[in-house]
């Protein structure tokens, strides 16, 4: 199988400036994503007011939990496209594609009648204030009936980055995200749709995206389109797609599940707190970019060179994750700690000093403490990548307990404080389970020499 141009070749040359090809095409995905909801909160905040920005935020906790579970199947079938990649095997990396579309359609069907019937509960569950449960279902409920949508973009995305290909993604994500933001203008400002007009029209851009990255694959990128001969049911195949998908499905979920949980406590202390939590949340996810970036990078990375036999180079890549980490969070820290209370009030558009003063306060804590999850990403999506299932599950659990421990005894008593600090401490109880498991697994364990040899080159 030929390199095209737009493809990193991850399984030889110096692995650290393979990784920064890959990654920097990604973080900006990840930027112009996140642009999807942070416009609609710009534009809510400013135009609706703090009620409509906490009805969205209250949401938040539902749409994750549901389009995590679906996109983890996605980012799970990957690997095991990336997988057939490192092996040469184009033949399997035909029949992992076609298994994934017929999962990836199985699954989107059940995702989306689900959804019909658990969202309003949902909402309830979780303590939403009746001011705004109708806006926060209003807005859910228009994004969840277009699942498929989103699955179908991270699918297409995913396919693209296991063969090496992180550049075009970022191109039909950039176009998309910048109609986005029209369509929300027009939708919100313009109809008068509320925030429902933010739901029809992250659904509506991000539409352009699946279509642009078909358009792509069937022009560009023919090594990802099966034949009819492909779609042949390969028991072995979707045993092992089905346990790896799920496996990062039921991860994210229970990922998900947790901090919908955390949002039923942050929920319990008042419109305004859920506002600047809102706003808060949406500038870390911007500071999370460039890990999350390093993270997918390494997954691929690890997944090509497993299938390749090179675990040397798996060793060696996952150290320079940590070390990029490290640097990263020096300078986000510089950044954010001075300039928090400014980020958050341009963001939410709010005068409120409990907005502002509890989001600027999240933020300046957070910050520091992104190290903690510089080393637990890579690691978990490592171990993922090498096959193992089970023990990025775990860290999953100790993650969904320590938030349920949190909103149960703490959030109670110490209030906005205790949401500030549950996540960085549960990070670093998943950390020690998670560095452990990946540093003494056998074949980790196994490359130490191969690593060796790849220095003295």
């Amino acid at each position: 199988m030929t390199k095209k141009k737009q493809e990193v070749d991850l399984l030889q040359g110096p692995i650290l400036k393979s990784m920064l090809l890959f990654a920097v095409p990604l973080f900006f995905s990840g930027v112009f994503q996140q642009l999807y909801n942070t416009m609609d909160t710009v534009i809510i905040g400013h135009t609706l007011g703090d009620e409509a920005l906490a009805a969205m935020g209250a949401a938040a906790a539902v749409y994750d939990l549901l389009v995590g579970f679906a996109l983890g199947i996605g980012n799970g079938l990957a690997i095991v496209t990336a997988r057939s990649f490192g092996s040469g095997d184009g033949e399997q990396l035909k029949r992992s594609v076609a298994a994934s579309l017929v999962i990836g359609v199985g699954i989107t069907v059940v995702m989306t009648v689900a959804a019909r019937f658990i969202l309003y509960p949902f909402l309830e569950a979780l303590h939403t204030p009746e001011e705004i449960i109708e806006q926060s279902y209003a807005y859910i409920s228009t994004i969840t009936l277009f699942i498929g949508v989103m699955f179908a973009y991270n699918l297409c995305a995913g396919l693209l980055r296991a063969i090496g290909n992180s550049v075009m993604p970022l191109v039909f994500l950039v176009l998309s995200s910048l109609l986005n933001i029209v369509l929300d203008l027009l939708f919100i400002t313009q109809l008068h749709m509320g925030v429902r007009g933010a739901a029809v029209a992250t659904v509506l851009a991000q539409g352009v995206s699946v279509f642009a990255c078909l358009f792509y694959i069937w022009k560009k990128a023919d090594i990802l389109i099966p034949g009819k001969a492909h779609f042949v049911r390969d028991r072995q195949l979707y045993k092992e797609m089905l346990a790896q998908g799920f496996a990062m499905a039921f991860m994210s979920a229970i990922v998900y599940a947790g901090t919908a949980i955390l949002q039923s406590g942050i929920n319990s202390l008042g419109y305004l707190v859920i506002a600047g939590h809102v706003a808060a949340r949406k500038l870390f996810m911007f500071l999370m970019m460039p890990y999350m970036a390093v993270s997918q990078t390494v997954s691929t990375f690890v997944a090509q060179n497993y299938g390749a036999g090179q675990v040397g180079r798996i060793r060696r890549a996952v150290k320079i994750s940590y070390l990029c980490g490290a640097v990263l969070t020096a300078g986000i820290t510089l950044f954010t700690v001075p300039l928090a209370p400014w980020m958050v009030r341009l963001l939410s558009g709010s005068t409120e000093s409990v907005v502002i003063e509890n989001g600027a306060l999240y933020l300046q804590v957070v910050a520091p403490c992104l190290m903690i999850l510089a080393l637990l990403n890579p690691s978990r999506l490592a171990l993922q990548s090498i096959g193992n299932k089970i023990l990025p599950v775990i860290s999953s659990v100790i993650e969904l307990v320590g938030k349920y421990l949190f909103v149960a005894f703490l959030i109670p008593r110490f209030q906005y404080m205790a949401v500030i600090f549950c996540e960085p401490v549960i990070w670093l109880f998943m950390d020690i389970e998670l560095l452990w498991a990946f540093w003494r697994n056998p074949l980790i364990r196994a490359g130490r020499e191969s690593e060796k040899e790849l220095y003295k080159g």
